[in-house]
């Protein structure tokens, strides 16, 4: 029974190990920043219905400073816009610098 016991808890620990390795490296580096855009959305625009949201893209300012870009599609008094929230950041640190919103209509 002994002899048993070691090779399944080694396999165990390699199956636990590999589990965690592979939810890190699907979560990307942004996925912070669009739950914080996405917030932002929902109290900007509350009881309205949010039909879409897009990553735009991440653009490099200076030395770690980037801005994170979301695109939402929603509905406002009945009419259709699109708002975008910009999220500056600096990476070295992880802080929020500055948070944009803008809202245009849509055609």
């Amino acid at each position: 029974m002994k002899k048993y016991l070691a090779p399944m808890f080694a396999t165990l620990v390699i199956l636990l190990s590999m589990n965690n390795l592979d939810v890190s490296a699907q979560r990307p580096d942004y996925e912070k920043y669009g739950r914080i855009a996405t917030a932002v959305i929902k109290e900007d625009f509350p009881g309205e219905e949010v039909r879409d949201y897009q990553y735009m893209g991440r653009k490099q300012l200076s030395d770690g400073q980037v801005v994170d870009s979301f695109q939402f599609k929603v509905t406002a008094d009945g009419q259709p816009l699109i708002a975008t929230v910009q999220i500056t950041h600096d990476l070295k640190n992880k802080r929020l610098l500055n948070l944009t919103v803008t809202e245009q209509a849509q055609q």
